[in-house]
């Protein structure tokens, strides 16, 4: 017992928390008085407290559920542990880094701010993981992570974030035009439950790139490659036992870096013509305000047909100024447009194709 909390459930010496320092029972303390007490993404910080102080050497997570039904897995706790040195390095965050925690701690994604804050010596103080978490922050913080939707709504407190991960969904490139000013270094993330969150990273609002597209880079111990169907393949032997098959078609540049191209159970095949959505929707973001993506329905003549779905009360249409078709391949613009008042999420915001579509066909 004593030698499983040294290694994997141990209180790094730096460790503070909201301010203040913390042997493993007065944690334990904190934790209990979060579950009595707090808000409800408080009380799911003391949970998670509870279970990694505890003698099992694993952590029982949910994925997210935005391609399938969400389903719980066993992580063990050596490889958060080496997951939070891994970012810890990759970004340069030592002992008494600052980080806020504004993601809830019932996704993998909340819970590994905490284990890198306890097993790297970081001083982490807790908001509210809502939509715009730093409306009452007034320091400034070393680290942060959010995901798109927030970042969205944080655009004018940014200055008070030094780094931030990025990660849970697509960043619209709209968004990512509106980052290009900005001081804080944002990073967008790729990585999954399985891999226990990020493996890999690219800065979005570079100083100065010669890149087109900037290609994500692999964390340390991570190398990749792809298989017969061009779906990255990780080799992640901290975090991860065996090999992480994905379903994301990449581009690879080398054992390090790729280029995500978009998931392989999205592509369209209409017609004989393979579209990805995630390319064609980066093309339409000038275009279009509201939350929107590209889907395939059936179709008697072509197999699919390419619809844009757009989240909106009124009806959509392009405005003719904005019709600029010079970007776009032969089929990759949409000929029918479904507009909804609200697209299918899972709990933690993470757009459910799928769902979106079967839901609106239904009516």
């Amino acid at each position: 017992m004593v030698e499983f909390q040294d290694r994997y459930a141990r209180v790094h010496p730096k460790f503070k928390l909201n301010g203040e320092k913390f042997s493993i029972e007065k944690l334990k303390a904190q934790a209990y008085e979060f579950i009595k007490e707090g808000e409800p993404y408080e009380e799911a910080v003391g949970n998670f407290l509870l279970d990694w102080l505890n003698d099992k050497r694993y952590i029982t997570v949910h994925t997210s559920g935005s391609t399938g039904s969400p389903k719980a897995i066993k992580i063990l706790k050596m490889h958060m542990v080496n997951s939070a040195k891994a970012t810890a390095k990759h970004f340069d965050l030592p002992e008494k880094t600052t980080a806020l925690l504004c993601l809830p701690a019932h996704f993998i994604a909340g819970k590994m701010m905490l284990v890198r804050a306890l097993t790297q010596g970081w001083h982490i103080d807790m908001a509210q993981p809502k939509s715009n978490p730093l409306d009452n922050v007034y320091r400034r913080y070393d680290f942060c992570a959010m995901t798109p939707f927030q970042l969205d709504n944080s655009l004018g407190r940014m200055h008070l974030l030094k780094k931030l991960i990025v990660g849970g969904g697509a960043i619209a490139p709209s968004l990512v035009s509106r980052l290009q000013s900005l001081s804080t270094k944002i990073y967008e993330t790729y990585g999954m439950t399985e891999t226990v969150t990020h493996i890999a990273a690219r800065r979005i609002n570079p100083k100065k790139s010669t890149q087109d597209i900037i290609p994500f880079k692999t964390l340390p111990k991570v190398t990749i490659s792809v298989d017969n169907r061009n779906c990255l393949v990780i080799k992640a032997p901290a975090v991860s036992t065996d090999p992480v098959i994905t379903n994301d078609i990449v581009k690879l540049e080398t054992f390090k870096k790729f280029i995500w191209l978009g998931r392989i159970d999205n592509v369209i095949n209409s017609g004989g013509v393979k579209l990805h959505p995630e390319q064609i929707e980066a093309k339409l973001a000038t275009m279009i305000d509201s939350s929107y993506f590209v889907a395939g329905v059936p179709d008697d003549a072509l197999g699919e047909k390419l619809v844009l779905f757009v989240e909106q009360e009124e009806e959509f249409a392009f405005a003719k100024a904005d019709l600029d078709l010079t970007h776009f391949e032969p089929y990759e613009f949409p000929k029918v447009i479904i507009t909804l008042p609200r697209f299918e999420r899972t709990d933690n915001g993470k757009l459910q194709r799928g769902q979106t579509v079967r839901k609106a066909l239904e009516h």
